[in-house]
């Protein structure tokens, strides 16, 4: 799709998130006209990501792999490499290729920041890809009953409804760079990806939080297709909204983009056999509440539900192509 003669220049986009959606929706991104810049949580502490993170005292690299890999323009062998796990060998079983060598050009470059950057000129990237803070973060988790859960990778195990989530240390510093792409956004698109784990972790980053908030970029909200066991069980659409609303306490999205589609019934049983169902959509509450919706069928099925990442992308471009037309 080309640039309408009447857009001075590319759409500058922020995303943020993390996880397997994330990567989903950027593949589909990076074939749109758009100036993209993704901002990604650094709170993981499991598998790869947690065994580099407290060996060798870096922030957590495999969200930061995974949306690499979604926006490097190279050769599928390529990305392939960077996706690669170790399944033999004494202390590399387990561990993405990708991690190691996002390990190995942070320790190069004496900064884990720069070393994204360079591993970004490698393998093409199309965009900027910054961790919301060039630290790990902790996080925990208030639940229900009182209690308080250590650990992105332990909050969804705990068999608890969770209150809120909140991050150690409490004042931890936004990257600067992530705070100036969305002080320049043209539009602000979070989500899908869990909930508490990788959506919110980012939005409690103090500055990150403001800077969102003072944007006048437009801002978008991709609803996950699916509940996930241990997050949101049983969330509707507006559940997930008042999640972000209590920790942020703002209304922060003018759109929300979900799925209206029909899940087959054989799909929503596996699922189902793992604890998750789809998310309703409470189309009422939402839009009272003060929401846009965009509802479509936006979800493929192969071996996982996964949203439809060139349709999902036709929508958000059409969004924020209108939103920069009215600006001026």
């Amino acid at each position: 799709m080309k640039i309408q003669p009447n857009l001075p220049r590319k759409p500058r986009i922020v995303v943020i998130g993390g996880g397997t959606g994330l990567s989903v929706m950027l593949r589909g991104l990076k074939q749109k006209p758009l100036d993209i810049t993704a901002i990604v949580t650094v709170a993981d502490d499991g598998g790869s990501s947690g065994i580099l993170r407290e060996e060798l005292q870096i922030p957590p690299p495999g969200d930061i792999r995974n949306v690499l890999s979604a926006l490097a323009d190279t050769e599928p062998l390529l990305a392939e490499v960077l996706k690669y796990r170790f399944s033999n060998g004494t202390g590399l079983a387990g561990h993405s290729l990708g991690n190691l060598i996002l390990a190995a050009m942070t320790d190069i470059t004496g900064d884990f920041v720069t070393g994204i950057t360079e591993l970004s000129r490698i393998f093409a990237v199309r965009g900027r890809v910054l961790p919301a803070a060039n630290h790990a973060i902790v996080l925990k988790a208030e639940m229900e009953d009182g209690s308080i859960v250590v650990g992105e990778s332990t909050i969804p195990k705990s068999g608890l409804a969770i209150r809120k989530v909140f991050l150690e240390p409490a004042d931890v510093e936004a990257l600067p760079e992530a705070v100036q792409a969305l002080r320049e956004a043209d539009a602000i698109l979070i989500g899908p990806g869990s909930l508490y784990t990788s959506i919110i972790p980012n939005l409690i980053v103090p500055k990150l939080a403001e800077a969102i908030i003072q944007s006048d970029a437009v801002k978008l909200f991709v609803c996950n297709v699916m509940t996930q066991p241990g997050e949101t069980d049983n969330y509707s659409v507006s559940d997930h909204l008042a999640a972000v609303h209590a920790h942020i306490g703002h209304h922060l999205f003018d759109y929300v983009i979900v799925n209206d589609g029909e899940i087959p019934p054989q799909v929503q049983n596996l699922y189902a056999e793992q604890g998750s169902t789809a998310v309703h959509l409470d189309l009422e509450e939402v839009t009272r509440r003060g929401y846009k919706v965009i509802a479509d069928t936006l979800v493929l099925f192969r071996t996982y539900l996964r949203h439809d990442a060139a349709k999902l992308s036709d929508h958000i471009y059409h969004l924020v192509e209108q939103w920069m037309l009215r600006k001026g």
